[in-house]
């Protein structure tokens, strides 16, 4: 073997699965360029995630470097969301699917109108553990995040949500930090 040989066999899977992964990215693209328009996500059920207010990582209590999620608007019955109580948000939905995503990402914009930056969904964990999944739900070869929050902590890590798991998307908007990271340095609350 010469020095820097990689067997054939491991780069064709390592190349293999990199171009399916960015052909499923492309169809997340492709499939909801759509919402560009915010007036087409509101025609379809989709509204700003209660308070509204645009998710940053330093809003967080994390380095402000981290960047920020945006303005996530959600799909109720996607989410299967349960009638609100005096508690945290929760939901039956189990939506995997990210072309027909049950949350969308906005960047609030200098003349106030908003551009998609990218896709997420989310599951609550007691529908995940009640429907018998056992595990994190993946998206490929990449588990998908899990959420709750952390009483010993000022900020809340779940957003209002009972302990789920998510994944972003960033499709619209490249991110330095990865694809499914849950903040992009290139977007801002500013």
């Amino acid at each position: 073997m010469r020095h820097g040989f990689i067997p054939l066999t491991v780069s064709v899977l390592t190349v293999g699965a990199a171009l399916a992964e960015t052909d499923q990215i492309d169809m997340i693209l492709t499939a909801t360029a759509k919402y560009a328009d915010i007036n087409v996500a509101l025609a379809e059920g989709f509204f700003p995630a209660p308070p509204g207010d645009c998710v940053s990582a330093a809003a967080e209590g994390l380095p402000a470097e981290m960047g920020a999620m945006g303005i996530h608007y959600i799909h109720p019955g996607l989410l299967g969301l349960t009638p609100p109580g005096s508690g945290r948000v929760n939901g039956n939905g189990m939506n995997t699917d990210f072309t027909t995503p049950s949350i969308l990402l906005y960047e609030p914009q200098p003349d106030g109108s908003l551009q998609l930056v990218g896709v997420e969904n989310l599951i609550f964990q007691s529908a995940w553990t009640a429907a018998g999944k056992d595990g994190v739900p993946m998206f490929g070869d990449q588990p998908w995040n899990v959420m709750a929050d952390m009483s010993d902590t000022e900020g809340d890590e779940a957003h209002g949500f009972e302990p789920h798991y998510d994944l972003h998307v960033w499709t619209q908007r490249e991110n330095p930090t990865g694809v499914f990271a849950p903040f992009n340095p290139d977007v801002t609350c500013g």
